[in-house]
């Protein structure tokens, strides 16, 4: 949780870290990911599968310890978990204030796709 505020520091009230993680322990656990070195957590990574496709959520590495492999390792872990439970492709949004992240999903083989994203809050 630690990570998520500081990494996600102004997200919604709905985006709490201590809801989503108890959510995701009920809910596909086996695609939560958690990347600890010396026992702190340095990187953590959520994804999610409904039969057609897979998303990633909430990827996030400590700032003290990105560009040492940490967002690829969780890449790769999810990328290979998802392809294990037969998904055929994987899809993140990113929120338009962190377009610096591209260069990154981008380095990996994602793509920017021509899409519209939308939502609604059911809470």
């Amino acid at each position: 949780m630690a990570l998520w505020r500081t990494v996600f520091p102004n997200g919604p009230a709905r985006n709490d870290p201590s809801t989503i993680i108890a959510r995701k322990r009920r809910v596909q656990p086996e695609l939560f990911f958690v990347g600890e070195v010396g026992g702190a957590v340095v990187a953590t990574l959520l994804a999610g599968y409904d039969g057609h496709r897979g998303w990633l959520y909430h990827v996030a590495v400590a700032a003290d310890v990105r560009r040492r492999g940490y967002g690829r390792a969780m890449m790769a872990a999810a990328a290979e978990r998802l392809r294990a439970l037969g998904c055929p492709k994987i899809n993140l949004q990113i929120n338009r204030s962190n377009a610096a992240v591209v260069a990154f999903y981008e380095s990996l083989g994602y793509a920017v796709e021509d899409r519209v994203s939308m939502g609604k809050p059911l809470a």
